[in-house]
């Protein structure tokens, strides 16, 4: 079935009465998509953050996007008729357009993210299965690949390891395929929970990778603990990251920019020895090694459950 898309500028209007008025006009979707390439960068579960400058992208069937339908729609949203632009949009099996796009990606020497439309020959390959889906973390993002390159280069072979933030569970999973011990993943968005189990689940680490719904049930004295997350909520979090690392440990740090790094550096600073590890297209990761525990210091986090 062949669709009609009708596009405008948001501009002034409110976001929310814009896409009723698409929804009353007859729309079967509305999208608010990015006219500029300004950065967005993760919003908070349930947060909805729109661009600077956003375009509003409506679909319609065919044969109901009339004129009549334009006139009606531009008078809702208070917009002359010739500021929407009506493309045609033709059939396609929509579910596996992502497919001519996502491919099997190489981090370092041996470890590869690969759809599951793909396969990895290589015979000493550490393959991460994965499919876009919701939750962030596909190897796509300059953030995840300095991650998984470190990964890559630093196999925490038989090491306990904390995901924290572990989006589509990426870093997790790549830890065990690298022989990690035992992972455990937390994140404060349930659907990345939920993509988390069902990637485990495809990569065969269940057995190896708990997931938490809070961070209090996190363990404490891992080897190596994960953060792809972003530069406030790590500043915020260095205190409680120095509790979950054993001494000698370390925390690898992404989802902040170049021009953050010595903020967070100096969050990490009193429990850690941190050094800027790698940099790509002005996003920077920073590696931190767990010093000795001031006297006093006190470890406060739970232990994790057992099947946690």
């Amino acid at each position: 079935m062949p669709f009609l898309s009708i596009r405008f500028p948001l501009d002034h209007l409110d976001a929310a009465a814009a896409e009723a008025a698409c929804f009353a006009a007859g729309a079967l979707a509305v999208t608010f998509t990015d006219q500029r390439d300004d950065a967005i960068l993760e919003p908070a579960p349930g947060e909805f953050r729109l661009w600077p400058s956003t375009r509003v992208d409506a679909t319609f069937p065919q044969d109901a996007a009339s004129p009549a339908t334009l006139t009606s729609l531009a008078s809702a949203l208070g917009l002359p008729v010739g500021q929407l632009d009506v493309h045609a949009i033709a059939d396609r099996a929509w579910e596996r357009e992502w497919l001519a796009d996502f491919h099997a990606m190489r981090f370092g020497r041996r470890l590869h993210v690969c759809p599951t439309h793909e396969k990895v020959d290589a015979a000493d390959a550490a393959v991460v299965l994965l499919d876009p889906g919701l939750a962030f973390g596909t190897g796509t993002h300059p953030t995840t690949a300095l991650c998984l390159e470190w990964l890559d280069a630093n196999a925490p072979r038989d090491g306990q390891v904390v995901d924290y933030g572990c989006g589509s569970g990426i870093l997790g999973i790549a830890a065990a395929k690298l022989g990690a011990r035992r992972i455990d993943a937390f994140d404060i968005d349930p659907q990345a929970l939920v993509a988390t189990r069902d990637n485990t689940v495809l990569n065969g680490v269940a057995d190896r990778l708990h997931i938490h719904e809070t961070a209090d049930t996190l363990p404490v004295a891992a080897d190596l603990l994960l953060a792809n997350i972003l530069s406030g909520p790590l500043v915020e979090l260095a205190p409680r990251f120095a509790r979950h690392v054993r001494a000698g440990g370390h925390v690898v740090l992404a989802g902040l920019l170049a021009a953050q790094a010595d903020d967070v550096a100096a969050a990490f600073e009193p429990a850690f020895d941190v050094t800027r590890s790698a940099a790509r297209d002005g996003w920077q990761l920073l590696v931190g090694r767990r010093r000795e525990p001031a006297s006093g210091e006190r470890r406060t986090a739970h232990r994790g459950r057992p099947g946690a």
